[in-house]
């Protein structure tokens, strides 16, 4: 009687899950609200929360008496944001995140057009591991080992000696926008640094997007008389350039917010991220920290939309 009321339960249960997965997957909305779910909440609270919270609080102002934060609607701090010192903060950020982009693109664009017209699949598959092999590795590591290439007694000033452009050098770090004591601490080997770092995330959406470049066109150009220059301007580069403009987003906004850079080999001159860092933690000005993240904030929506309509989000 025993076995006979277990097997029965087994039935039950046996029944009960199956009508129950016949219930949901009737309904697909259903199915998509429970695989879905979690994740959006998470983004809405966690994420989306967090922007809203840094957005109310960047309206606050901070007492310059009591230094405490006053919860009262005022675009005081954004005011703040307008004074030259601040505005030399925003405009140093913006400038080197264009400047690292460019670059970027200019040297990314031949290593990724060669690996998808040229290098055969053995050659492909190695240079695949070359660009993603400095990811495998600490950030912070790849930093500070640039710190001691870059720096004075380092293996890089070594090797300009021995060339003899000592002087070259020299004359680079006395410019007043971009030098500094050494490379080590001048916007020059800031550069530098975040060009190396950020390079994998430029080559790997241009290499995406040449190769969906039809072989066809390039050979319907070359058969209609074009040149290879010809072929290259007016077939492969307009068809490749979403990927270029999906290369930056990433290029463009990572060192818009990067701080750990400009700290490590930077002078006394703060980017964006350093000013949030300093506000929100050394002065306690909370309200001038949220003001500074609203910035490349706007920046990177304002970027995001001209990419979409360039077609960028295709060549992801």
């Amino acid at each position: 009687m025993t076995a006979i009321d277990a097997s029965a339960g087994v039935r039950r249960e046996r029944s009960f899950g199956s009508r129950l997965s016949t219930y949901i997957y009737l309904r697909p909305n259903l199915l998509l609200s429970i695989l879905l779910g979690p994740p959006l909440l998470w983004m809405v609270v966690v994420y989306l929360g967090s922007l809203i919270a840094l957005l109310v609080n960047s309206f606050y102002s901070l007492d310059d008496f009591t230094g405490l934060v006053v919860r009262q609607f005022t675009l005081k701090t954004y005011a703040q944001l307008l004074t030259p010192a601040n505005m030399d903060i925003v405009l140093r950020t913006v400038g080197m995140a264009i400047a690292v982009t460019l670059a970027a693109a200019l040297l990314a664009f031949p290593l990724a057009y060669f690996i998808a017209r040229h290098a055969s699949p053995r050659a492909k598959g190695w240079l695949y591991l070359a660009v993603l092999l400095p990811l495998w590795s600490s950030y912070l590591v790849r930093v500070y080992a640039w710190k001691l290439i870059l720096a004075k007694e380092g293996i890089l000033s070594w090797t300009i000696a021995q060339v003899g452009l000592s002087q070259t050098l020299q004359f680079l770090l006395n410019l007043p926008a971009i030098g500094g004591p050494s490379l080590s601490l001048s916007p020059i080997g800031i550069f530098i640094v975040f060009l190396y770092v950020w390079l994998p995330y430029m080559i790997l959406p241009i290499q995406a997007a040449l190769e969906r470049v039809p072989k066809s066109l390039i050979e319907a150009s070359g058969d209609l008389g074009a040149r290879p220059g010809q072929t290259f301007r007016r077939v492969t580069l307009p068809l490749a350039f979403p990927g270029v403009v999906a290369g930056s987003i990433f290029t463009f906004s990572l060192t818009m917010g990067d701080f750990i850079v400009p700290a490590s080999l930077g002078n006394s001159s703060f980017f964006i991220g350093q000013a949030v860092l300093s506000h929100q933690g050394t002065s306690g000005n909370l309200p001038l920290a949220a003001a500074f993240t609203m910035v490349p904030i706007v920046i990177m929506v304002v970027y995001l939309l001209i990419a979409r309509k360039l077609g960028a989000f295709d060549a992801l």
